[in-house]
């Protein structure tokens, strides 16, 4: 199975899950600049949207983390970026 934005053995050129979700979080940062300064209630309601899906990410990224650290101290640092076979499932 081939991934388009995660590191896998055929995509080796990929990144961690916890990367991409960075660059995601980061972008809705800066959107959110955009419209800090809209009093009207749509952007109030988007903005506190984003808030929240930010601190939903944030905890996403925790998660990732962890994930990655559980596998690193199990089995070794990820060879998957050098085409080598997955650390756990097939």
């Amino acid at each position: 199975m081939m991934t388009r934005f995660l590191v896998t053995e055929d995509n080796p050129d990929g990144q961690k899950l916890e990367s991409v979700l960075d660059q995601i979080r980061a972008e809705m940062i800066l959107r959110c600049t955009f419209i800090l300064e809209d009093a009207r209630p749509e952007a109030k309601a988007v903005l506190a949207n984003n808030m929240k899906i930010l601190g939903l990410l944030t905890d996403a990224i925790d998660i990732a983390d962890d994930s990655t650290r559980v596998l690193d101290k199990a089995f070794g640092p990820s060879q998957a970026a050098k085409g080598g076979p997955p650390r756990i499932g097939s």
